[in-house]
């Protein structure tokens, strides 16, 4: 029997200024119906000035529809509560976020569904997924399947009460770290994520340094994740790579394993932060125009598996957090691997923001 983790108290942490999530707030983008809308009415046209559909793009590249290739990758998020309230969050996750919360019974469902597939990963994200109390659970059940685990934290949890043990314990496990740094300068970081956030980050990274994590070790992969802090594509990732590995040694001697870069998605907090500022209309013409076939055999929803919270069963990451179901699977407790490998995959026009430029996927670009 594995025990919980029962962590001893810290010293608190103050987080980054507090926003309400788009729920709390009752805002209208909470529905991922009016996001959806809101994206459907923009005016988009392709070259030839017919209306810009993902789907008809596609079919214009020879590809007249997404079919999966094979199940490698089970993400799960463990649900919307989160210390933070990142201005950019496509998940609108919060501290205020209790109501989106996966519990035990859907946990070891996503548990007997994954042991029906041969999905070698298993991508823990949320909000903060070490905030869910069956984190550990999780964990231990997944490495003892001798899983590859991923534990995509914030790292600022890491300094908050009764989480400050985890570094150690998740270098225990051999849990890869995959955590987002939008900048290796604090300015451009706290404007995404809130004032005082870089400064706790480079200390989080500090800890995962010293306890083997950005070595080398690659049972102790410490990988960093950058996404624009304006209405424009990620920068090229191996150029962005290492800049960050020189400036971060140099400025804070902070050493990792690999950066990941991604496009924001115009969806959730991002998109209310693109109406705001009047970025809408440009900036998802940027991501139409810079469709890059390229991407299209790399997409995450192709080799992917996301579950919700809930139990719900998506295509990705992005379609969960728009509420487009995967087909021919409704819940994770019904999962059959056949049916989910035959299905078509469902797109709307958010999915530019995954093939535009060098692309985007939760594992970082696509194409050279």
């Amino acid at each position: 029997m594995r025990a919980e983790i029962n962590p001893a108290p810290d010293e608190e942490v103050a987080g980054p200024r507090k926003v309400l999530s788009l729920v709390r707030r009752g805002s209208p983008l909470a529905r991922p119906a009016r996001q959806l809308q809101i994206l459907g009415e923009l005016q988009l046209t392709q070259p030839d000035g017919s209306r810009a559909e993902f789907d008809a793009t596609l079919a214009a590249h020879g590809c007249p529809q997404l079919r999966p290739a094979t199940l490698e990758i089970f993400q799960m998020n463990l649900g919307k509560l989160c210390n933070m309230s990142c201005r950019h969050c496509h998940v609108d996750a919060g501290p205020d976020r209790h109501d989106a919360v996966m519990d035990r019974t859907t946990v070891d469902a996503c548990l007997a569904a994954l042991d029906r597939t041969d999905a070698h990963t298993v991508d823990l994200t949320g909000g903060a997924p070490e905030m869910n109390p069956h984190f550990a659970y999780l964990v231990d059940e997944l490495t003892a399947r001798g899983k590859h685990v991923l534990d995509r934290c914030n790292l600022t949890i890491l300094l908050a009460n009764g989480y400050t043990h985890l570094p150690e314990w998740l270098a225990e496990r051999g849990v890869e770290i995959v955590c987002s740094l939008p900048h290796y300068r604090l300015r451009n970081t706290d404007a995404q994520r809130g004032d005082g956030t870089f400064k706790k980050s480079i200390r989080a990274l500090g800890r995962l340094n010293a306890v083997g994590y950005g070595q080398g070790d690659p049972r102790l992969k410490l990988t960093l994740v950058s996404n624009p802090a304006g209405a424009f594509l990620a920068g090229d990732q191996c150029s962005m790579e290492r800049k960050w590995r020189r400036e971060l040694e140099r400025l804070h001697d902070i050493s990792f394993d690999a950066l990941i870069t991604l496009n924001n998605m115009p969806i959730a907090r991002y998109l209310e932060w693109l109406q705001q500022s009047g970025n809408l209309q440009e900036y998802t013409e940027t991501l139409l125009c810079a469709f890059n076939p390229a991407t299209i055999e790399g997409l995450m929803c192709r080799n992917t598996i996301s579950v919700g919270w809930d139990g719900q069963v998506y295509d990705c990451d992005f379609n969960q957090m728009l509420a487009i179901g995967s087909e021919g699977t409704a819940h994770i407790s019904v999962f059959d691997a056949a049916r989910f490998a035959d299905r078509g995959i469902r797109t709307a026009r958010h999915c530019y923001g995954c093939t535009a430029g060098a692309g985007s996927s939760c594992g970082g670009s696509l194409a050279d």
